[in-house]
């Protein structure tokens, strides 16, 4: 067991906090100085990295990794002076971006505000496949942070930081709290052990009861610290999310044994190595235990339906380290209830009587079909907040990606897919490929680049109509499997549904009255999909479609059934 001495918290790994931002006394005449820097736009994910070297939640890190301290990360897991980090915090930017050694340059985040001036002391290429094999174990394009990383730069900066502002939030001000705020919280309770509880879903009676034994075990405080940054495509929205944890927090924990903040972290889906990084994450804001659950940190399963990572792998990894990191891993148990004995731990021989939901029957078969959830197993407050944000399924989003050779027979079954749809009742938008090229990607070339581009214009339109509960149609050839799966995590694995029209190119040829493929042949067409540039089939498509031998009516109605199976169409 990790105790700490007395009623003091435990120290930050390393010993003390970073902090990374500016005195007050000299931030105006830094950010005037700011102003007059060439600047970077970093993404979502580097803004919230950025966020938490600053306020030292990464701590000993006090800077985006250099080439040596991310090579050493890759192979072991450590910084180059030995201490643990399991993921690599980089920055990432193009080939273009004109920078040199030894200069100063402002970052400011995707609204162009100004967050901090990093000095660049290194400019050092990464290889993806290197990469993508030490921390996530896999190159399968499935895994959400393998595709995301497709699009980022080729080169990662590193330099001294002075951060001159946090990112701005007007959502739950006061929960949103540095390492240093938590801390001195922490301390008023008066306890040495802090529990912290890892989580990105809502909570359930079954976690409530997981952990407040938790707590009791150690007589410690339940750190409960939602990541509210980036978590796994399709995920809950933290704004319900937290609505839940505020309502459990302040009706059904003791106030003397509970602190509810919110992690602006944005996740790797990592597995193992995730779990490790969250322990010494919450290490630094005073938690010297981790409650670490099955399938921790887990992007669900890869191309070939199974997953990524085994159950237990994370908890098993924070073991390992747990010692020399200072943080005790509490195993999450299986909870079941028994409606004569409540909640215990689940065995081989109890599981028969024990009631459980899993998160997809919570999705599918009560809040997707307006059940409402059993008292046993939610908070009437936490079951009425997720019903109002989690409408039936006929009213939610869907996107149908219909991918294949162009000439395959994608546009002519999608608009017959669309009459369909609204014959039912769903308004549907149609995004076609050659459209989109006209209006919304004009100008973009047909290299690589340019491709994955105006694919991810498509995805990013689609995954607003289908955030705001509408039915999206795409047909576009899309050849690239890893910019479909970016797609997929942008609009949700569980409201998206890939179509393969798997028509041979042979045929598609012959239905080419417009005779592109011959110029191509010719050589006239430079990087046309299927002539000299790849198409890469799908390997796990929700739908393929055969248009030799079956006519774009039957296909529509197929697709349609399978809308209809789903749940996103209601037939009548």
């Amino acid at each position: 067991m990790i105790e700490t001495t007395k009623s003091e918290l435990i120290q930050p790994y390393g010993g003390q906090l970073v902090d990374l931002m500016v005195p007050a006394v000299e931030r105006d005449e830094l950010v005037a100085y700011a102003g007059r820097l060439p600047a970077i736009q970093i993404s979502e994910r580097s803004a919230c990295d950025l966020e938490l070297l600053a306020c030292g939640a990464f701590s000993p890190l006090d800077r985006f990794v250099g080439s040596q301290d991310y090579g050493r990360i890759l192979e072991e897991m450590r910084l180059v002076n030995g201490q643990i980090f399991p993921i690599p915090v980089s920055l990432p930017v193009s080939s273009d971006a004109q920078l040199h050694l030894d200069q100063d340059v402002a970052i400011r985040n995707s609204r162009n505000e100004l967050l901090a001036i990093l000095n660049v002391e290194e400019i050092y290429p990464w290889d993806l496949a290197e990469a993508s094999e030490r921390i996530f174990g896999t190159q399968d394009p499935k895994h959400p942070l393998v595709s995301e990383m497709q699009r980022w730069g080729e080169f990662n900066l590193s330099g001294t930081l002075q951060v001159l502002n946090f990112p701005q939030y007007y959502d739950f001000e006061d929960l949103r709290l540095t390492p240093a705020e938590v801390r001195s919280r922490l301390a008023s309770f008066g306890r040495a052990n802090v529990v912290a509880f890892q989580t990105r879903n809502p909570l359930h009676r079954a976690h409530e009861e997981m952990t407040k034994r938790a707590t009791a075990e150690v007589d410690g405080v339940l750190l409960l610290h939602p990541v509210v940054g980036m978590t796994k495509p399709g995920d809950i929205d933290h704004y319900t999310r937290v609505r839940t944890y505020r309502l459990l927090a302040e009706h059904y924990y003791d106030p003397d044994r509970i602190l509810l903040a919110l992690l602006p972290l944005a996740m790797r889906l990592a597995g193992p190595r995730e779990a490790l990084w969250h322990a010494l994450i919450r290490r630094n804001y005073g938690a010297n235990y981790l409650i670490v659950g099955r399938d921790h940190a887990s992007p669900g399963k890869d191309s070939q339906g199974s997953p990524f990572y085994g159950p237990y792998d994370a908890q098993e990894l924070v073991k390992q380290f747990s010692q020399e990191l200072g943080v005790g891993v509490m195993p999450f148990q299986e909870l079941g209830y028994f409606p004569d004995e409540g909640y215990k731990e689940i065995t081989a021989d109890s599981r028969a009587a024990a009631l459980t939901i899993s998160g997809t029957e919570v999705r599918e078969e009560y809040l997707q079909k307006g059940r409402e959830l059993p008292e046993w197993f939610s908070r009437p407050e936490i079951a009425r907040v997720l019903s109002e944000a989690y409408p039936p399924r006929h009213r939610q989003g869907v996107c149908i990606w219909f991918t294949g050779l162009s000439g395959a027979g994608k546009s002519t079954t999608a608009e017959v897919l669309i009459e369909l749809l609204l014959e039912n009742g769903r308004q549907s938008t149609l995004l076609d490929g050659d459209v989109v090229r006209t209006h919304l990607s004009k100008g973009l070339g047909f290299s690589k680049e340019g491709r994955d581009v105006n694919i991810r214009r498509i995805g990013f339109v689609a995954a607003e109509i289908v955030r705001h509960g509408g039915v999206v149609v795409c047909a576009a050839v899309s050849p690239y499997r890893a910019t479909r799966n970016d797609v997929r995590n942008m609009v949700g694995t569980d409201r998206f549904v890939e179509v393969f029209v798997n028509t041979p190119l042979e045929v598609c040829e012959r239905r080419d009255a417009k005779g592109i493929y011959a110029q191509a042949r010719r050589g006239e067409i430079k990087n046309f999909t299927g002539i000299d540039d790849p198409y890469e089939e799908p390997l796990q498509s929700e739908i393929t479609l055969d248009t030799v031998n079956c006519a774009a009516e039957e296909n529509a109605r197929l697709i349609l059934g399978h809308l209809v199976r789903q749940g996103f169409v209601r037939v009548g």
